[in-house]
């Protein structure tokens, strides 16, 4: 007979199935989460599935992105998370050597979670608690309602038997909480690749044991906007002119925009490599007066370098913002001497529209807990885009004088996933 799910032997995963990363924590022996290594060293694993079409092999998180940049032939496929709550999630799509439906590819990659945390843990319970936002797609219960059910779906075909939900940014405070000497009331900010969500939680030693924690959830928010936005408005700011983006053409008029969008954006870049495609956007050819610029666009859709770029771009944003000075980005392989740049002050300006809704969604997470922004103990940061010193920047003059707190940005949310699973499994 197979152990209870309750047994505990057993370790309870709490699962974060990230836009960009994605990370598995379980509760050790003494009572802390940790994080599961999964790919060698590295704690977490990048959403990334790559279908190797010459030996027909699947591959998943750094060595898919790899083999991609490599020149191995085959089918590269991120930012999974963001098809929940779409129409595409039923349909099939190529892989190099068939088709499979993209529920049961974002299916595939949380078997391979589970399977890699088997591994290093031994015994894994058939329950799970997932982390979702708190909106997979705003302003649209019905299809909030059937991304978690596919998502749900998903963790079922992987091989649990039983699938629970936490929102992230709540998962984020019950870690937090844990490093706590005394009681706060706390603004959690949780962006990610695809979302940021914020929650205000009363937190403190003395609550970490109680099993019913509605009362301290003060309020919640999101807005789906997320790392990936970021990128792909610097993609379309900063690359993609150089390709004929925002171009005036012989005839007074700017070249269609539509395969520079799809083009920044993670999961449509395979959809431009079909040739009908190909053919398509080589038609827009009499649209250039520069026609230097669509010799560029074609390189790129025909060497497939549109992954490469926007690779490019998300590393540009990340040294920009550590190291607080301009980015230089060589683009040879489009054209010899061909580059980018980007500055501090470029990126501010770039992202002065989607940064301005995230911290107004955060400001009305705030009201929305009846609070001012003196009332709040602190502000944690959690999410890979939270690191982004221009997001840091709006927050602080959001909330003046409310200290920044910067917890384990590609943890936190798995972590207190795990202990709210070990919760819910010593209460089954």
């Amino acid at each position: 007979m197979a152990p209870h799910p309750a047994d505990p032997r057993l370790h309870a995963l709490g699962i974060d199935f990230g836009t960009s990363n994605s990370a598995v924590a379980a509760v050790a022996a003494d009572g802390a989460a940790r994080l599961v290594p999964l790919e060698g060293r590295f704690p977490t694993l990048p959403t990334a599935v790559f279908f190797n079409a010459e030996d027909k092999s699947v591959h998943f998180g750094r060595e898919a992105v790899a083999l991609y940049l490599a020149g191995t032939d085959g089918r590269l496929m991120r930012s999974l998370k963001s098809l929940l709550g779409s129409s595409l999630m039923q349909e099939h799509t190529a892989i190099g050597w068939g088709h499979q439906r993209f529920q049961d590819i974002i299916a595939r990659f949380l078997g391979e979670l589970a399977e890699r945390a088997r591994a290093r843990l031994g015994t894994v319970s058939p329950r799970v608690v997932l982390g979702r936002p708190v909106h997979f797609v705003d302003d649209a219960p019905g299809r909030d309602a059937q991304a978690q059910q596919a998502l749900a779906q998903a963790a079922l075909s992987a091989g649990f038997q039983e699938v629970e939900f936490e929102l992230e940014p709540i998962a984020a405070a019950f870690d937090y909480e844990r490093r706590l000497t005394g009681e706060a009331r706390v603004l959690i900010v949780d962006v990610g690749g695809g979302t940021s969500d914020f929650s205000v939680v009363r937190l403190g030693p003395q609550r970490v044991r109680h099993a019913d924690r509605g009362g301290d959830i003060l309020a919640t928010a999101g807005v789906h906007i997320g790392g990936t936005d970021f990128d792909r408005k610097l993609n379309l700011g900063r690359i993609m002119p150089l390709l004929g983006y925002g171009h005036t053409g012989p005839h007074g008029r700017p070249v269609p925009s539509a395969v520079f969008h799809d083009l920044a954006t993670w999961h449509l870049i395979n959809f431009l490599y079909a040739p009908q495609v190909t053919n398509r956007v080589q038609g827009l050819r009499v649209d250039y007066a520069d026609r230097r610029l669509h010799d560029r666009l074609m390189t790129v859709l025909r060497q497939r370098l549109g992954h490469r770029l926007a690779s490019e771009m998300e590393q540009a944003k990340i040294a920009c913002s550590v190291q607080g000075r301009p980015v230089p980005m060589a683009l040879d392989e489009i054209e010899p001497g061909l580059a980018a740049a980007l500055t501090p002050a470029q990126m501010g300006e770039e992202l002065e529209d989607l940064l301005a809704q995230v911290v107004a969604c955060a400001g009305e997470c705030v009201r929305r807990a009846g609070l001012r922004g003196a009332q709040v103990d602190g502000i944690y940061l959690t999410g890979g885009s939270s690191a982004l010193q221009t997001l840091q920047d709006r927050l602080a003059q959001h909330l003046p004088g409310v200290p920044l707190l910067e917890g384990d940005l590609f943890g936190g949310v798995a972590a207190g996933l795990a202990y709210a699973a070990q919760q819910r499994a010593g209460t089954a």
